[in-house]
């Protein structure tokens, strides 16, 4: 059965960061939102395929794709929740490449593992699931040849310190690939994506007794940052090269940095 591992013990040479918990002084908002993670875990799955009819499938193969992870390499999923673009990224790095899945909820990591441990193939016996924090990653400078974080930035505290610290484990010329909502410009899309939250989203999570929880989805994704502030963001951080797609309609987005 696989086991959750706090540790990372083979990643790089050279020197090395110690792997460890959280070190940042907690701050209530994101101690909340850890909180929140935890108790939708148990139905975070299903209710990612209810919601978005099973879309979400396409747009995480389409994030992992724009990572330009292959065969052999070392990669990073962070926020991987309870392990999607993890797995996707398995398949692509292969027996032979090594994928770091990381997350600050200890249940969203207890139930990939547990998925980890329901499949066969041998490329998922190369996942490791380490509890951490985005915004202070405990790996040395240059770790990883690709990188994704899908439907995590949004949530994270401090979203530019997020990205320079993936800026900073990722080799030269590397790219990491970020999924979220996109927070439109349109009008129009910005008006059905609000009333798809408060007359979709919500109600179905009530049915879970979960609609507090996903109520805060519409303020999250106001208080976002539009594509083209992605694409500032991930200059200010430190990327080379940073482009911006809107995807379904424009409903999502998936930034692509290069480092």
């Amino acid at each position: 059965m696989a086991t959750l591992q706090l540790n990372l013990h083979s990643v790089t040479g050279g020197q090395r960061r110690p792997a460890r918990r959280s070190v940042i002084t907690p701050i209530r908002c994101a101690a909340e939102r850890q909180a929140l993670f935890n108790r939708i875990a148990p139905v975070y799955d299903n209710l990612n395929d209810l919601l978005s009819l099973g879309r979400h499938r396409v747009w995480k193969r389409m994030a992992v794709s724009w990572s330009g992870a292959k065969e052999g390499d070392i990669v990073l999923d962070v926020c991987c929740g309870s392990g999607d673009l993890a797995f996707l990224l398995s398949e692509k790095v292969g027996i032979n490449g090594k994928v770091i899945a990381l997350d600050f909820s200890k249940e969203q990591l207890k139930i990939a593992a547990s998925r980890q441990s329901e499949r066969s193939k041998p490329c998922y016996k190369n996942i490791e699931w380490i509890e951490g924090d985005a915004m202070d990653l405990p790996f040395s400078d240059s770790s990883f040849d690709a990188a994704t974080i899908g439907y995590g930035l949004r949530n994270v505290v401090h979203r530019k310190k997020s990205l320079e610290e993936m800026c900073r484990v990722l080799k030269p010329g590397s790219k990491v690939s970020v999924l979220d909502f996109n927070k439109s410009t349109s009008p129009l899309t910005s008006s059905l994506q609000d009333w798809m939250i408060d007359n979709v989203v919500v109600p179905v999570a009530n049915g879970y007794g979960l609609a507090s929880e996903y109520r805060y989805l519409k303020n999250s994704i106001k208080e976002y940052l539009s594509g083209i502030e992605l694409e500032k963001l991930a200059f200010e951080a430190g990327f080379s090269e940073g482009k911006h797609y809107e995807i379904d309609a424009g409903f999502m987005g998936n930034l692509v940095a290069t480092r």
